[in-house]
């Protein structure tokens, strides 16, 4: 196995393992099962364990494994604050009380921020006195690291890095999701703060494994490398240094072996001009079927009415990469669900895009196309119920 350090010099190993995706035995987590799985990779090394309160059944199962196995302070567990659920400071020791009890600990190793998606969803938790509380759980050492998980558009994430000291920082990555959600700037930006990086999402959820296209699958093939699809998305991942720990939600022993002897190659900056070739032929393969030719370059951002171009091209083009349930819930959470709304129905066709775009897109007529296709009458009313919860006073 290998280690990166944390802001103590702590040493985190490069793969994380996501406990979202247990198994499930009917109704509950089959916790034997799960326990195979974990000691296997906690054996090859793997020491930082993510979870969170609302995967259901999770951190107890977590919690249960590493106490029978008498390995709690061995290993590094992260779990999550659901702050979208905290109204109050009592909610907050509340919330957070229950998750110890949970995972049978006295401290959470690296405690996060769930799902932030936008600025104001911060700025609510430091009106509830967020920054006071944490202060306090980390002075008593029941909070060892603090951090966010990030899922919205570079510009919010960035405002939220730059915005209070964190010890790190979560983020969906993948090559396929280079320039999008905080995206390659913000992995940057992190990094050059000092702050560590969990990625999640490295495969997609599996989709850059068992939903590629033939020809996307041949190109992989006919590379000069014996890699599976999984191992090119980790040592694409692995070959940036400003990655810490990449989190992958194993459930089977042979992926967990896969896996740690993929992390076991790979190598900081080992990736050739070849590979990266070999990658720029998936990805077209994969965006074979889009809509909007968009790179997400942003060239046409800022909009002067606030409309997310990039964002809502990246989302309607995953309707048809990959589902459009998939493509509406990632509209939903990286614009649909952000403080000032961002919807291309706010557009009022002044062109200034247009003159900008590199790929000359005709924006104007394809945000209606867009904005037609994400959002059908039921998620527009989801959206509305979901953003007067969210953004209440």
């Amino acid at each position: 196995m290998q280690y990166r350090t944390d802001r103590n010099g702590n040493p985190l190993s490069i793969l994380g393992y996501g406990c979202m995706r247990f198994t499930k035995k009917g109704n509950s987590i089959d916790v034997a099962k799960a326990e195979q799985e974990i000691m296997e990779a906690y054996r090859s090394g793997v020491n930082y364990y993510d979870t969170a309160y609302v995967y259901g059944g999770s951190e107890a199962a977590l919690g249960e494994i590493l106490e029978k196995n008498g390995i709690r302070d061995k290993v590094y567990i992260a779990t999550k604050l659901p702050q979208y659920l905290i109204s109050s400071r009592t909610a907050l020791d509340r919330y957070f009380n229950e998750e110890l009890n949970r995972l049978r600990t006295d401290h959470i190793d690296y405690y996060l921020m769930h799902h932030v998606t936008d600025v104001a969803m911060w700025e609510r938790l430091k009106k509830v006195g967020i920054e006071d509380w944490v202060a306090d759980k980390k002075a008593s050492g029941q909070i060892r690291n603090i951090g966010f998980s990030y899922h919205g558009n570079t510009d919010n994430f960035l405002k939220i890095l730059n915005d209070y000291d964190w010890d790190f920082c979560q983020i969906q990555y993948n090559y396929l999701d280079e320039v999008s959600q905080a995206g390659r700037d913000g992995l940057v930006a992190a990094y050059n703060k000092g702050i560590p990086v969990i990625i999640m999402e490295p495969l997609r959820g599996g989709k850059l494994v068992n939903s590629l296209p033939q020809g996307a699958r041949k190109a992989f093939s006919n590379s000069a490398r014996s890699w599976s699809p999984a191992e090119w998305g980790l040592h694409w991942l692995y070959d940036q240094k400003e990655v810490t720990v990449v989190l992958s939600g194993m459930n089977s022993l042979e992926m967990v072996k896969e896996n740690c002897r993929t992390v076991s190659e790979a190598l900081d900056g080992e990736l050739t001009e070849q590979d990266r070739q070999v990658l720029e032929t998936v990805k077209k393969e994969i965006r074979a079927n889009e809509k909007v030719p968009c790179t997400g370059c942003r060239y046409c951002m800022p909009c002067p009415k606030g409309v997310d171009i990039p964002g809502i091209f990246r989302c309607y083009n995953a309707m048809y990469i990959e589902t459009k349930s998939q493509g509406r819930f990632e509209f939903a959470q990286t614009v649909g669900l952000t403080r000032e709304p961002a919807f291309a129905s706010q557009c009022i066709e002044c062109g200034k895009c247009e003159k900008h775009c590199p790929q000359n897109i005709p924006i104007r007529q394809k945000l209606k196309e867009a904005d037609k296709a994400l959002r059908p009458l039921p998620y527009k009313i989801g959206i509305d119920l979901a953003r007067r919860f969210m953004f209440r006073k």
